[in-house]
């Protein structure tokens, strides 16, 4: 987990000005009854997920019945997942879902199987019998309506080294990523063969660029991966997402930036993920207002609002329309025969 997220109660919103309990609205509909978005990239659900305080990490059931997101507080003390559920026609208050309660122990980076049998995430919690734990992939199976008790996914997965950001195909392969010896983040790729996992292997250049590289996000059908990358003259900010396109031949395009609709000067871009329709890309930022909507003269209420609104001061999740990667596949085809 890059940047170790953090754990938020619900009731932080209160003091943000934000939706509280009995207090959001009815919701009903997919994506919590929001207007999808086009191309340009809009906040998701403000107020409801997108609140104010630092919120990341995206994850929606394959019959878009649940979304799971990742909250962070108390100046990255907390972290934990959140859920809301669709109910009764009516899209329930997000809170911290089940075994995801106990303060000791990070949790993020929610993934969820093509099938909505499995459920992935990162955890810094100790495996059952010890006191501490490290950073590693952990995984629930499906009961019912509910998850069971999480397991910590093992080798040859869960190493010594600190492993997060699980992300899967639909058939199953795991990429993530490892942070080496030297404390570089490259991304890991594990192939499931007669349901286990087997020995991961290291991603070519192409995908594990820059200076260091992680958190990176696999499109179900393995076509694409969207690699949050630091370090490479071509960024926009601190750490940028790029994007590589997969042949049949398992060879992979240069990674390419996907431009300033998605970057930003942001410190905050390293969590992306696709709606399980495949419609929309979500992405983590947080965005200076540009400089045509600052006031003449700073005031102690304009500093709140940035505080306080989504997208701004603190990390949201941002979604767009996926025919902007449609047109970056496009420009990759041209590059490459240039």
């Amino acid at each position: 987990m890059k940047r170790t997220v953090v754990f938020a109660v619900f009731l932080v919103l209160s003091a943000l000005g934000s939706a509280v309990e009995g207090e959001i609205p009815r919701l009903n509909g997919p994506y919590l009854g929001q207007t999808p978005p086009g191309l340009e990239p809009q906040v998701f659900a403000p107020g409801i997920v997108s609140t104010g305080i630092n919120t990341r990490d995206i994850a929606i059931t394959p019959d878009g019945r649940e979304i799971y997101f990742c909250v962070n507080a108390a100046g990255f003390t907390f972290s934990t997942i959140m859920v809301t559920r669709l109910r009764d026609g009516a899209w329930t208050e997000p809170e911290v879902m089940e075994h995801m309660e106990d303060p000791r122990w990070k949790n993020a980076e929610p993934c969820i199987s093509a099938n909505g049998k499995r459920f992935f995430f990162f955890s810094n919690r100790p495996d059952p019998g010890k006191e501490k734990g490290d950073e590693d992939i952990w995984v629930m199976e499906r009961e019912g309506d509910d998850w069971g008790e999480p397991r910590n996914l093992g080798l040859p997965v869960s190493s010594d080294a600190p492993e997060f950001f699980p992300s899967l195909t639909r058939d199953g392969t795991l990429y993530f990523t490892r942070r080496e010896e030297s404390g570089v983040e490259r991304i890991f790729r594990s192939r499931l063969k007669d349901g286990k996992y087997q020995e991961p292997e290291k991603l070519p250049p192409q995908v594990n660029s820059g200076q260091t590289c992680y958190n990176a996000f696999v499109a179900p059908d393995e076509s694409f991966i969207i690699i949050p990358t630091y370090g490479r003259k071509d960024s926009l900010g601190h750490t940028d997402y790029y994007i590589s396109f997969r042949a049949p031949d398992d060879t992979w395009s240069e990674a390419m930036n996907m431009g300033p609709k998605i970057n930003s000067a942001s410190n905050n871009e390293y969590s992306a993920s696709l709606s399980p329709d495949g419609r929309f890309l979500f992405f983590m930022s947080s965005r200076v207002p540009p400089r045509e909507q600052w006031p003449p003269k700073l005031s102690s209420a304009w500093l709140r609002r940035l505080a306080a609104e989504p997208g701004i001061d603190n990390t949201s999740i941002y979604w767009v329309d996926t025919r902007i990667i449609d047109s970056l596949r496009n420009k990759s085809k041209i590059e490459a025969t240039k």
